[in-house]
């Protein structure tokens, strides 16, 4: 990290500086190098500054990067290792703290911060900070503590304050700040600076081959189907998100979800599968472009295995599309030749060779035009280094994850023919008897063996007309217009990923070691791939990496002349701007390798038009927002820092009755500690209820010394009944406490059944959600059930239920464990099995079960009791003749089976 700031940061940071403020910043500008400078301002005894919502990795390499700047006052970290005991003396010596966030929230109830002390709070990811959440809590705790620290917050994703209903402004509030500074990368000083000091950068459109178009075009023609069928489907989903552009963008499955949502739990078998088609047919987009040919067809013969295998059915499988993708997708690895070969009339393959007799394949193994163009670029850049008089530039080779990486690095150190054959007869052609060698097989003989240097100057690296053909541009368009890759793609399809990426770097080294030794540089990240060391050439990952700043790390230790994007992302493309922006004098070369027409470039066309709409939507927001002058809570005149109209702690109430002051003593709920990570205690406090914050051993919430209440989810609610853990809490909860409540949370905008319409029963079953929830209320007869739909709702409901009762106590509810006393009613239910037992016989109900408790001894005992007596103890004749028959009678079983 450079430590010099570029004009435009310098203003940002002043700007921040000067008042408290929430900064928005577009993608890869550099939000985290203006927060490392407030870090090194903030990081000395003097002050006491709390940053939220950083992650470990994070942390790690905010204090690597001060204490390479010679920063002797690092940043500590506070967190459930630190006892409690200690944690006051850490705040008390100042600087910079990372403290989790129920740590804090913990300790500002407690008072074991000293919250008079703070100097201010930064919020890293402030987009985050919705209503109810912890940190919001955190900061509402802290304005009604401290009057006069600051707050200051950033966030670089514009595009998650687009969706809701006034977001920033919601989030502002939350912040407790007036001021919104938006810093898009179009803004006027922000152009000059980086357009002053532009990389020189190089496009390369690379051409889909003919197969490679005809399967994108049949993807999307699918694609197109199974979305026309969800709307068929679903007529209410009639919306503009739902477009075919839209489903290529990383957002598509938030978005289809945020339709869908609401009535998930009514929607059929055939909506759930298209949206799971959906989701295939993405991935299969992803791998066209992004893996070879073989992975491709290996991921497309798993998916219809699966089809199979499984008995699910996707109507797009038997689509004209569908067929001709499999064609083309086979022709890019194999064709049997003519003479052994049946033709259609349409002149397509036969779907599958006859097994009686299999056909001999002849391996095609089409290359990658990538590859083609990115041997082209190695080639210029060692020419350009061999004819240079300065020290041969290094190399920074960027894709998009592990995979593409390893594929790479084999690809320039051996060749493609063999990475490819290596794959075919891994994976599709392990079954094959001798496949006839093609074009592709007798290449690889040539150049398998060849090292990088070889491999650049080898004539057949020049792409073929119709594969690569790499256009040469100097762009009019500024660096960040360029064409990238997707966020976040999950990788979760049979047979396409998983082990077999290992596997596939695990083999490539194994064949590497014979041949030459593994390049190992001394670099601090872990995630890349070396392959020369001079001049230093590195393979890197854009994304998929443990540590979020390792390419950032790479890019400033290895320091290189040249980059190749053979995926782009957003964020990296505006880092490499601010990255040679800061080194004016240094020369960078930035080659761009893109599929032109591919919906790999719209995807990025699209994220960055997203984040254009974002921030014109901010700007237009922020020109029309009302800003109340106490928002920033510095007055007591903030409603969002009042606790109730009357607040707990109060001690006198403004209104007297005959002329004497009532006193209102403070009304208090004892929380779990393991519950904050829930809204709830957050709307329980802004409620005017003080929260005591302890460890309980049984129950979540004690509003009342005989009110002890267990929190669900619904998902929680399933998940307990299923495993059998909800039984012992509403057992534990029965024993200790006179009212057990059983409290079950939902989102009211996520409906939900807890059986689906088709498998409503009339009779009670052992595997039926509603079925054990029955059983649960009628085996604990005093549990009480609670149906919330938000935590809104329950916070409102524990009000009400603690009116006129008397306050808990933390010191007895912590205490209460296994071994501790039962209150009466539980105490002769202290062992239950007996019980269970009585409950199950004829006769004998949660009524009148009691009573033969009272007056029997022993099951033994009982046995030995006339029907005369049985009468008397129950009070009911017919009863007591079902039990005495139960227990008299003998049963002829061989009757009993005929019957059957």
């Amino acid at each position: 990290m450079e430590g010099q700031l570029l004009e435009y940061e310098t203003e940002m940071f002043l700007n921040l500086f000067a008042t408290d403020g929430l900064l928005i910043t577009a993608e890869g500008l550099g939000v985290d190098r203006i927060l490392l400078q407030f870090l090194r301002v903030y990081s000395e005894e003097g002050s006491l500054v709390l940053l939220l919502n950083t992650t470990t990795p994070e942390q790690e390499y905010f204090t690597e990067q001060l204490r390479a700047e010679g920063v002797t006052h690092l940043p500590k970290t506070v967190t459930s290792d630190v006892q409690s005991g200690e944690r006051y003396d850490v705040y008390v010596q100042g600087g910079v703290l990372f403290v989790t966030s129920r740590i804090l929230v913990v300790d500002f109830l407690t008072d074991r911060i000293p919250a008079h002390l703070i100097s201010g709070i930064l919020v890293y990811r402030a987009h985050k900070i919705i209503e109810s959440c912890q940190e919001a809590f955190i900061l509402r705790l802290f304005r009604q503590k401290n009057k006069t620290g600051f707050i200051k917050a950033f966030t670089d994703k514009a595009p998650a304050f687009s969706t809701g209903f006034c977001q920033v402004e919601r989030v502002m509030r939350n912040l407790f700040v007036k001021k919104l500074f938006l810093w898009p990368r179009f803004q006027a000083s922000v152009n000059s600076v980086l357009d002053r000091h532009k990389p020189d950068v190089i496009e390369l459109h690379v051409s889909l081959t003919p197969a490679m178009r005809a399967i994108q075009s049949s993807i999307l023609d699918i694609m197109n189907a199974c979305l026309k069928e969800l709307k068929r489907y679903n007529p209410m989903l009639e919306a503009e998100d739902l477009s075919l552009e839209n489903t290529l963008g990383s957002a598509f499955e938030k978005t289809i979800r945020h339709y869908l949502d609401p009535l998930w739990h009514q929607l059929g078998a055939k909506t759930k599968s298209l949206v799971q088609d959906l989701k295939i047919l993405r991935t299969l987009l992803l791998y066209l472009t992004q893996y070879d040919c073989v992975t491709f067809l290996n991921l497309l013969e798993s998916l219809r295995s699966s089809q199979k295998n499984f008995g699910s059915n996707s109507g797009w499988l038997f689509l004209d599309s569908s067929t001709s993708m499999f064609v083309n997708a086979r022709s890019r690895v194999y064709r049997i030749p003519e003479s052994k070969k049946k033709l259609k009339v349409s002149g397509e393959l036969d779907q599958k060779p006859s097994s009686s007799a299999p056909l001999k394949r002849e391996l095609v193994l089409e290359r990658n035009p990538k590859w083609e163009a990115l041997s082209e670029v190695m080639q210029e850049i060692e020419k350009e280094n061999n004819s240079s008089e300065h020290e041969p530039g290094r190399v920074l080779i960027c894709a998009s994850d592990d995979r593409t990486c390893a594929q790479l690095r084999e690809y320039l150190q051996r060749g493609a023919d063999s990475l490819l054959n290596r794959l075919y007869s891994r994976t599709v052609g392990k079954d094959d008897v001798n496949p006839e060698p093609g074009p592709g097989n007798k290449r690889g003989k040539s150049r398998s063996k060849k090292g990088l240097g070889k491999t650049s100057k080898a004539k057949n690296s020049k792409p073929k007309k119709g594969e690569a053909n790499a256009k040469r541009q100097r762009p009019s368009l500024t660096l960040t217009q360029m064409v990238g890759k997707e966020e976040g793609v999950e990788m979760e399809i049979t047979g396409g990923s998983g082990d077999e990426i290992e596997q596939d770097e695990e083999e490539a080294e194994e064949e590497e070691e014979e041949e030459k030794e593994e390049v190992l540089l001394n670099l601090s990240s872990d995630s890349y791939y070396g392959i020369l060391k001079e001049p230093l050439t590195v393979i890197h990952p854009l994304k998929g990496c443990s540590d979020p700043y390792s390419l950032t790390r790479v890019l400033h230790e290895v320091e290189p002349m040249f980059v190749v994007l053979y995926d782009a992302e957003l964020s990296f493309v505006r880092q490499l701007e601010v990255y040679k922006a800061a080194r004016p004098g240094k020369p960078l070369r930035v080659y761009f390798l893109i599929y032109g027409g591919s919906t790999e470039e719209q995807r990025y066309l699209t994220t960055l038009h997203k984040e254009k709409q974002a921030f014109e939507h901010l700007i237009r927001e922020k020109a029309s927002m009302v800003v109340p002058e106490e928002r920033e809570g510095r007055e007591d005149t903030n409603l969002d820092l009042a606790r109730s109209e009357e607040p707990a702690n109060c001690t006198t109430n403004s209104r007297k009755a005959g002329g004497q002051e009532q006193v209102k003593e403070p009304s208090r709920v004892i929380v779990d500690m393991r519950e904050f990570r829930s809204e709830l205690p957050s709307l329980l406090h802004r409620r005017g209820l003080d929260i005591e914050p302890v460890t309980l051993e049984v129950g979540d919430y004690i509003l009342t010394p005989d009110i002890c209440v267990e929190r669900k989810s619904v998902s929680d609610l399933i998940g307990s009944l299923q495993n059998g853990r909800l039984y012992t809490q509403c057992l534990s909860m029965t024993r200790f406490y006179r009212r057990p409540v059983l409290l079950i949370e939902f989102d009211p905008s996520k409906p939900f059944s807890l059986v689906a319409r088709s498998d409503l029963r009339q009779e009670i079953s052992a595997n039926d959600v509603s079925s054990k929830l029955t059983l649960l209320t009628l085996h604990f007869p005093r549990l009480r059930l609670l149906w919330c739909p938000s935590p809104h709702a329950t916070a409102e409901l524990f009000q009400e239920l603690k009116q006129g009762r008397p306050e808990p106590d933390a010191t007895a509810a912590q205490a209460i464990t296994v071994e501790s006393d039962t209150v009466a009613e539980s105490a002769e239910l202290y062992n239950p099995g007996p019980y269970d037992f009585l409950l199950r016989m004829p006769g004998l109900n949660a009524k009148n079960f009691r009573a033969i408790v009272k007056n029997v001894a022993s099951l033994a005992e009982l046995v030995t009791l006339s029907l005369e007596k049985l009468t008397e103890i129950l009070g009911s004749a017919s009863n007591a003749r079902q039990l005495y028959e139960f227990l008299h009678n003998s049963m002829d079983v061989a009757a009993a089976q005929k019957s059957r």
